[in-house]
């Protein structure tokens, strides 16, 4: 059973996805809030596994309550799912960079947005690569300026070889047993590797260590 705690600022939506959500056997909806600071207060009352953002909301946005629930929230923190009606969106894209976990459109199938739920509360890349890339390439440019600064480099210091490796393949799409075949080492490797990434660059999502990956020149866009 994963909790879910729903934010969206119109109601009839936020009752849809409620009533949706109810109806499924794997999920327990544990609150409902209408705007970015109702959200900050529930996530830190209600503690859910899963949290479905929507991005654009009047007064405290999707993309501020991310930062401020994986900021200062609870241990472990919740996972982070942004609804939105356009996946080359540029507060999608902020959100990603706070540490959501992915995206989903709100066009989307009931059971896409169950799927997706499972996915992100198992810790997993929600969206394909290709899609990642379109994002990317669409906003990193205003990140990242031709000539990179010293900065960017010095953010990967702390990460060894092959921890750069890992994360360059994270960037990529490739799952934690294509990573494991890729560099010949175990899955279990894969993700001790992955856990150091996380914890050295004060990551919280996958889908974050994908931009950071971008940003820091270390995997490049189509542009570059």
């Amino acid at each position: 059973m994963t909790t879910v705690l729903v934010v969206d600022d119109q109601p009839l939506v936020r009752a849809g996805l409620t009533a949706l959500l109810a109806a499924s056997p794997g999920c327990e909806v544990v609150g409902e809030a209408g705007d970015g600071a109702e959200a900050v207060e529930l996530a830190r009352e209600t503690r859910p596994e899963v949290i479905l953002m929507d991005i654009r909301m009047p007064g405290v946005d999707g993309v501020t309550a991310t930062r401020r629930i994986l900021g200062g929230g609870p241990d472990p923190a919740p996972r982070i799912l942004i609804l939105t009606t356009f996946d080359l969106d540029e507060y999608v894209y902020e959100a990603l960079r706070a540490g959501a976990s992915g995206f989903l459109l709100k066009e989307a199938q009931p059971a896409s947005l169950l799927a997706a739920i499972g996915s992100v509360a198992a810790g997993d890349m929600l969206f394909a690569p290709t899609v990642t890339r379109r994002l990317i390439d669409a906003f990193v440019g205003r990140y990242r300026p031709p000539s990179l600064p010293a900065e960017h480099e010095q953010r990967l210091e702390p990460l060894t070889t092959r921890e750069r490796e890992v994360l360059s393949l994270v960037a990529t799409g490739s799952t934690n047993g294509d990573i494991a075949r890729s560099l010949m080492i175990t899955e279990g490797t894969v993700k001790t590797h992955l856990s150091r990434v996380m914890a050295k660059l004060d990551l919280s999502s996958r889908a974050q260590a994908v931009v950071v990956a971008y940003e820091t020149g270390l995997v490049g866009t189509s542009r570059a």
